[in-house]
């Protein structure tokens, strides 16, 4: 099966319709048809059950949609990390707002004076995009947190642990505590990171949509220090006992190349001399 017979399935799968699929793919709806027959004769399976009402998956037809895509998303990978390659050499690196702890400007001026140095594109994204940027071949390298729900194919560099600060409204009654436990923030409205995150909270886009809210009373939240001091005056920011976070450098793990591992090492080294919280 080639790549394009495989993306002619996918969007009829998806569709569940030739004619919006073959819309889609800018062609006509008898060549896309014949293909998705040819594709099942040489499968010897029924992918799609027609009618001339709709198009159903069978249960085979639903197993490739599912394999099709992540195989058209490595093809797509592939090819913008080769197209990359033979453009001038640089470093992508991606992080949401607030998400390098601190450290990033001095990391960037150190790698800048290193042997190996490239350019490096700073590109900040929304919260929970950076792993999809990573295996999409857009970024090359990203900062995330501790702890992550799926790093598989992925490597990873620790850089720094950090406490979490419990971020309250200046006249919460916990405002004035030496520190919180979680169990004393029962019951509380906290923000939701992504649309999937439990809890009735409002979804976050950034940290200052964070901080408004916290300073109007209509929620806390629990944040890395180095982000928790810098919300603005208007807000508390009290230790959570026994909670932390560690900061990572993540980079797909397939990649071997000397620009990236001494970007890491930089970072390392710049993070290993900032004290510890």
């Amino acid at each position: 099966m080639d790549s394009r017979e495989l993306a002619y399935y996918v969007a009829v799968a998806e569709e569940r319709n030739f004619t919006r699929a073959a819309a889609r793919l800018g062609i006509a709806q008898p060549p896309l048809s014949r293909a998705i027959n040819r594709l099942e004769r040489r499968l010897g399976v029924r992918l799609l059950e027609r009618t001339s009402r709709q198009v159903s998956l069978t249960r085979a037809g639903e197993v490739l949609l599912s394999e099709g895509r992540k195989a058209l998303s490595t093809l797509a990978a592939a090819e913008q990390l080769a197209r990359r390659a033979g453009q001038a050499r640089r470093l992508t690196l991606v992080t949401k707002p607030g998400g390098d702890a601190g450290l990033l400007a001095s990391v960037l001026e150190e790698f800048a004076a290193h042997p190996d140095a490239v350019d490096v594109e700073v590109t900040i994204c929304g919260i929970g995009e950076e792993k999809a940027l990573l295996r999409d071949g857009t970024a090359d390298v990203a900062l995330l947190r501790l702890p992550q729900d799926d790093l598989e194919g992925l490597a990873t560099e620790e850089l720094l642990t950090e406490r979490e600060m419990a971020v309250l409204p200046r006249t919460h009654p916990l405002a004035g505590s030496a520190s919180v436990r979680m169990d004393d923030l029962a019951g509380e409205t906290v923000p939701r990171w992504t649309a999937d995150s439990p809890g009735s909270g409002p979804v976050i886009k950034d940290t200052g949509q964070v901080a408004e809210l916290i300073a109007l009373g209509r929620m806390v939240a629990v944040l890395p220090e180095s982000v928790a001091r810098h919300l603005g005056r208007d807000l508390a920011a009290v230790p959570v006992d026994g909670r932390r976070t560690t900061l990572l450098a993540v980079w797909p793990e397939e990649r071997r190349d000397r620009a990236l591992a001494a970007f890491v090492r930089t970072a390392a080294e710049i993070a290993a001399t900032r004290p510890p919280h």
